[in-house]
């Protein structure tokens, strides 16, 4: 018969397995949780910033567009008030020169009729004199 002698080798390994798992969680394990719990904090904290800033980026955004819509519409009526305001100006500027337009006329007529007045004068006495010499000349002889 075999007789087994008890090998307490196996509990000694036993144990010291034991042990090393306690001190590698306690060296490790519970400092890389540790970290590992960090950074998911500080990631989430970071994702938090993150959407308040696109929040807030957002709303600036949104408020740029209103007040870049406002501003193009300021723009758009006041360019209509000043076009309607250069078209009534013309329109008044048009009116003057068309009311001046029958004054000039009556004063040209005047001048025209001064001039007509004149050359007939100059005509009238030239003509006489012309008549006179023609008539000299049919007649051979002075005429009075």
């Amino acid at each position: 018969m075999v007789t087994v002698i008890p090998d307490y080798t196996l509990l000694v390994q036993m144990a010291t397995f034991i042990a090393l798992i306690f001190i590698l969680n306690f060296l490790l394990y519970k400092p890389l949780l540790s970290i590992i719990e960090r950074r998911k904090k500080q990631l989430d904290e970071l994702g938090n910033e993150i959407k308040l800033f696109n929040e807030s980026v957002n709303k600036k955004v949104a408020e740029y567009d209103e007040k870049l819509s406002r501003a193009k519409t300021s723009a758009s009526d006041l360019k209509k008030e000043i076009i309607g305001e250069g078209a009534a100006e013309a329109k008044s500027i048009v009116d003057a020169v068309r009311s001046e337009i029958p004054l000039m006329t009556q004063e040209f007529q005047k001048k025209m009729d001064a001039e007509m007045q004149a050359a007939r004068q100059i005509l009238e006495g030239q003509s006489r004199k012309l008549s006179l010499e023609i008539a000299e000349k049919v007649l051979g002889r002075r005429v009075q």
